[in-house]
């Protein structure tokens, strides 16, 4: 009795519960609300952090490349009306030394006036060696940046001088002497015999000849004069000969000797310019300046390099011409491009010594600032009164202007004349060449360069390089993705995907390093073997596939299910063993023995050794495990549920990758994609030790590339820091960055728009 007394009491006592709020719990509870919360701000923080970095990459490059587009600044300085002015005759030429302190002046009375530039008092005067009774009529100086000053006289002679400024300290004081020479002699050239009065002339010297020329109304005179120095003796010994010339029809404006001694240029009263070929004295053409027949040519001059002649004309334009070959294959004056300063007549054109740059002038005293081979007009501001007489210091960052009696001190702040939106993106017809192009070329031996700064074949470089790697990659990972996560088993699955994802780890610089020194040269001697190679093994792969499904089934049931990829290995070993191995032969029986030079000569190809072939094979490497680890991923990712339902429904495997797996992974594999062609774009040390790191712009497989990180990688060490030249380098750096947000932006917004398609699969 007592036992079903304690029986029913039992069974009518309440459940044991489980207690959930105890102290312990409670105390797990809140740890991982903590690390909850921690994981959550450390995500936040971090994802801020790395947009904020890239946000101040993004201004600090824009900061450094806005000083490019910025115009020139001109400030006046105070104004100076020195004494010395009153008896100093008419300003023929004005000009400033390097360092900014002294300027020369020379006038029609036969002096050179030495001055101050920071208060105009006169430092010194040196009379010229003007015969008695005759006058000076005409002053011109050599290229720019060169010493060397002609002067013509009345009675048909000249001189040649060169003035020099010699520094000397005493303790921390510098000073500096002027000083005229006379490398040629006191003793004035005859140039016109008759002796009438030289209205212009022009002169170029190299290291042994000097060229003078003069004109006196139509009649053109050259002098050649040779100098030759005994180093036993230190005698000089000098000889002077006449060059004949046709003779003019017109008065003459202007005259110009080409720097290298070939082209003489002469500027008429009709705007023409005859072209004399000095080699073998003959004329080379007539051209004419000015479209407008009412407007004439008031003032000219050369850029430095003496190649581009500058035209100002009395409406107001200048226009640069040079000699260049036309579609005959003959040199002749071509019209480049024009400029426009205003409405008045041009009176007076100086170039800068050591840029492609110009100051203009005109009749009203406006003055124009203007660069070449930017085709930029930078500044246009009124400085004087009516028309003057202007000089220019070597550096371009110092004006000196004479008007009515004042000399007008400028400052003129122009850092970065040389970009613009044409230089940089469009064809320039750069001096040298025939016709506009796309040129990358920053730096140069002579002071006298042009810089080439056109980013169009470094953009089209990087997206070659992408182009090739992407190729090469983008197929095989994204293949190799959905084979492995799809149909391959597990376990050897478990083999294959780590080995892959392994190979990110290789550093590009020994991939470059690689396909450089072995795999350029290897491709080089081995083109037929590869070429068969990148044909066969496809062709292998789905015959071998063909063959399998064809053996008897007591045969394919013995490989288990997802291991047939194994069976692949040998048919690719074979297919690359005999394409390479009868390389030497395919090259003997279709090519002479030398693909390369049949591919040259035979097909008109350009091939070097580093090319894109090169860099498609090296750099389509490093990309494969980038785009195989994402695509992989999202495909092994799908719902097996979805696959399951598919074949539960009757479709074939195959059906279901097409129409299901791949839809359903559609985003992640593209993902997989733009990273690859991100790491392609941005790649730096294979592009940059695989290839020529020639700028050219077109798709020859045997043609090499540079790349715009690259030429950062290549340049920014040699490049003036604050220069034209390293501010243009952070605009490449810049546009990448530009280039890889926006194809990241377009990605992610295709990528949500199939995500969004795909699923409700």
């Amino acid at each position: 009795m007592n036992d079903l007394a304690n029986s029913s009491m039992s069974e009518k006592s309440p459940p044991q519960r489980i207690d959930f709020n105890t102290p312990e719990l409670q105390r797990k509870r809140r740890i991982r609300a903590l690390k909850d919360r921690l994981t959550r701000w450390y995500v936040l923080v971090g994802g801020l952090a790395v947009l904020a970095a890239i946000t101040l990459i993004f201004f600090y490059l824009a900061y450094v490349v806005a000083p490019l587009f910025q115009s020139a600044k001109l400030t006046p300085l105070t104004a100076q009306a020195p004494t010395w002015m009153h008896d100093a005759g008419k300003p023929l030429m004005l000009t400033i030394e390097e360092q900014n302190q002294v300027g020369m002046r020379v006038s029609d009375e036969g002096q050179a006036l030495f001055f101050s530039l920071d208060d105009g008092r006169e430092l010194s005067r040196v009379p010229l060696p003007v015969p008695a009774g005759a006058h000076v009529t005409s002053v011109a100086q050599d290229q720019p940046g060169k010493p060397l000053v002609a002067v013509g006289l009345s009675n048909g002679r000249v001189l040649v001088f060169k003035h020099a400024y010699p520094i000397t300290y005493l303790g921390s004081q510098k000073t500096i002497t002027p000083a005229i020479s006379w490398p040629y002699g006191q003793a004035p050239m005859a140039l016109d015999e008759e002796g009438r009065a030289l209205e212009h002339v022009s002169l170029n010297a190299s290291d042994n000849t000097l060229i003078v020329a003069g004109a006196t109304g139509a009649q053109l005179h050259v002098l050649s004069l040779s100098q030759t120095e005994n180093l036993m003796t230190g005698e000089i010994t000098r000889e002077q000969n006449r060059v004949e010339l046709p003779q003019l029809s017109a008065t003459v404006k202007a005259i110009y000797v080409d720097p290298r001694q070939q082209w003489l240029y002469v500027i008429n009263g009709r705007a023409q310019a005859d072209v004399f070929n000095l080699q073998d004295r003959t004329l080379n053409g007539r051209y004419k300046l000015l479209e407008d027949a009412s407007a004439q040519t008031t003032a000219s001059t050369q850029l430095v390099g003496g190649i581009s002649l500058l035209i100002g004309s009395s409406r107001g334009n200048i226009a640069q011409w040079f000699m260049a070959r036309d579609v005959d294959g003959e040199m002749r004056l071509q019209h480049i491009r024009d400029f426009k300063l205003d409405n008045a007549p041009i009176s007076q054109i100086t170039a800068e010594q050591r840029r492609k740059g110009f100051v203009a002038m005109d009749t009203s005293g406006k003055l124009g600032v203007f660069h070449s081979t930017a085709h930029r007009t930078l500044l246009i501001d009124p400085v004087a009164s009516g028309p003057a007489v202007m000089g220019l210091s070597p550096r371009a960052d110092r004006l000196i202007v004479e008007d009515n009696g004042k000399l007008l001190p400028l400052m003129l702040n122009n850092p970065h004349p040389e970009v613009s939106w044409s230089a940089l993106w469009d064809k320039v017809w750069y001096e040298n060449y025939d016709e506009p192009r796309y040129i990358w070329q920053s730096t140069a031996s002579n002071s006298d360069f042009e810089p080439k700064l056109s980013l169009a074949p470094l953009t089209y470089g990087t997206l070659k390089a992408a182009f090739y790697a992407m190729l090469l990659a983008a197929p095989l990972a994204v293949a190799a993705a959905i084979y492995t996560a799809y149909f391959m088993a597990p376990g050897m699955r478990r083999k294959v995907k780590p080995v892959i994802e392994l190979m990110e780890a290789m550093p590009t610089v020994i991939l470059g390093f690689f396909a450089g020194l072995f795999l350029a040269p290897y491709l080089e001697g081995h083109l037929p073997g590869i070429f068969s190679l990148l044909i066969l093994t496809p062709i292998g792969i789905l015959l071998a596939g063909y063959l399998w499904t064809r053996l008897p089934d007591s045969i394919r049931l013995r490989v288990p299910d997802g291991w047939e990829s194994a069976i692949l290995i040998p048919v690719i070993v074979l297919v690359g063993w005999v394409s390479l191995g009868m390389s030497s032969h395919m090259e003997s029986w279709f090519f002479g023995g030398d693909m390369r030079s049949w591919i040259t000569n035979d097909l008109g190809i350009t091939y070097d050794q580093r090319n894109a072939l090169v860099i498609g094979l090296a750099m389509g490497f490093a990309v494969i495990p980038n785009i195989y680890s994402i695509a992989e991923d999202a495909v092994f990712s799908v719902p097996r549920g979805l696959t399951l339902g598919s074949l539960a429904l009757g479709a074939t495997p195959w059906q279901t990758l097409t129409r299901v797996v791949i839809l359903t992974a559609s985003p992640g594999i593209f993902s997989a994609l733009m990273i690859g062609m991100g790491r392609a774009v941005g790649e730096t040390m294979i592009v940059l030790m695989a290839t020529g790191n020639t700028p050219i712009m077109n798709m020859n497989l045997f043609e090499g590339m540079r790349t715009l990180a690259a030429n950062v990688a290549v340049e920014m060490p040699e490049s003036e820091v604050g220069g034209s030249h390293y501010r243009v380098l952070f605009l490449a750096a810049l546009v990448l960055l530009m280039f890889t947000f926006v194809m990241n932006t377009l990605a992610e917004l295709i990528r949500q728009r199939l995500r969004k398609k795909y699923s409700s699969l």
